[in-house]
C-alpha cells in the first residue's frame, strides 16, 4: 500500500515495504543531492543525506515515508528542506503502533539533521512526532555527520521505550464529550488563529474507522492529528464556500503541528492524572510555541 499527500505544494510518500532509492528520488530529490546549494559557504561540510540514510541501512534501520517541502526558486529544489521516517529492523508490527526515527535536513543551510522520536500507527497508516517524549537532536553540517546522526538515532530508539509507556497512558484515560470538545477546540488553534478555523470540533473529532469510535485520550488524539494533518474534512470558507481542508504536507508545518499536538494531549493527560494544573499549562503553553 502507497500513500501519496494531497497537497499540491509538497510530495509525500509513505509504503509498507523499505523505500529503494528510486523511489526517494522520485519524491523527495534533495535526499540525493550530489553537493550543497550554491549559497553554502567553505565551512559548511556536505554531507548527503542518502549518505546518511546509507549508514543507518547498515544499522538496520529503513525509510518508509519522505516529505520535501516545494520551493518557488527552483534552484533550491534539488536542495530543500526534506524529511525521512525510518524504523528499525527490530521493530516488527506486533501491535496497532512502532516507533520510527524522524530525520530532518536540507543542504541549502535552513537546517541542521534532526532526529527525534516518531511513532507510526497502521491502522490509520499516519504518523506522529512525539515532540516532548525526546528532545529533539540536532547534528550540524560539520565533523562526523554520519557517526553522529547514527549515535543520535540509536538513542531515539533506546527513548521508544518512554514513548510506548506514554501511550499506554493515553489508552487508559477516558475522556468525556465535553474534555473531547476542548481538546479539539485547542487542536484547531494550534492550525488556525481562533475563530479563523474553516471546520468545527466535530469535523476534527469524527472517526473515519469503526476502531476508533472509543473515548480514550489516544484514540481521540489520533482521531484529531489523522483529521488535522491528511486534512480532506469538509467546512466552509471565510466567505462561506463549501471547501475541504488541505494535508499538512510541508515539512516545518507537519513536525510543528505534531509535536504541539503531543505536548497538547500530554498536558491533557498530566491534569485528568490529578497532577499540578501548572504542568498542564506548561505543556498548554509549550504547544502553542
Amino acid at each position: 500500500m502507497y500513500h501519496f499527500g494531497r497537497s499540491s505544494n509538497q510530495a509525500t510518500f509513505r509504503a509498507q515495504s523499505p523505500l529503494s532509492n528510486d523511489m526517494i528520488a522520485r519524491f523527495a530529490p534533495s535526499v540525493m543531492a550530489h553537493e550543497a546549494h550554491e549559497s553554502r559557504g567553505e565551512r559548511y561540510s556536505f554531507i548527503p543525506t542518502i549518505q546518511v540514510i546509507d549508514g543507518l541501512r547498515a544499522e538496520g534501520f529503513e525509510p518508509y515515508e519522505v516529505r520535501q517541502t516545494r520551493v518557488r526558486d527552483s534552484s533550491k529544489r534539488e536542495h530543500t528542506k526534506h524529511l525521512v521516517r525510518l524504523r528499525h529492523a527490530s521493530h516488527i508490527q506486533t501491535t496497532e503502533e512502532v516507533p520510527e526515527i524522524v530525520l530532518v535536513n536540507s543542504h541549502d543551510g535552513t537546517s541542521s539533521y534532526q532526529i527525534m522520536s516518531g511513532v507510526f500507527r497502521f491502522v490509520c497508516s499516519n504518523g506522529l512526532i512525539a515532540g516532548n517524549v525526546h528532545d529533539d537532536i540536532r547534528v550540524r553540517h560539520s565533523g562526523n555527520v554520519v557517526g553522529d546522526v547514527i549515535d543520535a538515532s540509536w538513542r531515539v530508539v533506546e527513548a521508544a521505550e518512554a514513548v510506548t509507556d506514554r501511550i499506554a497512558e493515553y489508552k487508559s484515560i477516558t475522556l468525556t464529550d465535553q474534555e473531547q470538545h476542548v481538546f479539539a477546540s485547542s487542536a484547531l488553534q494550534l492550525r488556525w488563529d481562533e475563530g479563523a478555523a474553516p471546520v468545527n470540533t466535530f469535523g476534527v473529532l469524527h472517526p473515519q474507522r469503526h476502531a476508533d469510535y472509543k473515548d480514550d485520550l489516544w484514540t481521540t488524539f489520533n482521531r484529531v492529528q489523522e483529521n488535522l494533518v491528511r486534512g480532506g474534512v469538509r467546512g466552509r470558507s471565510a466567505t462561506g464556500r463549501r471547501m475541504s481542508t488541505r494535508e499538512v504536507g510541508g515539512v516545518n508545518e507537519n513536525v510543528k503541528l505534531n509535536k504541539a499536538l503531543w505536548s497538547l494531549a500530554d498536558g491533557l493527560a498530566q491534569l485528568k492524572q490529578g497532577k499540578s494544573t501548572d504542568e498542564f499549562v506548561a505543556a498548554y503553553e509549550h504547544a502553542y510555541l
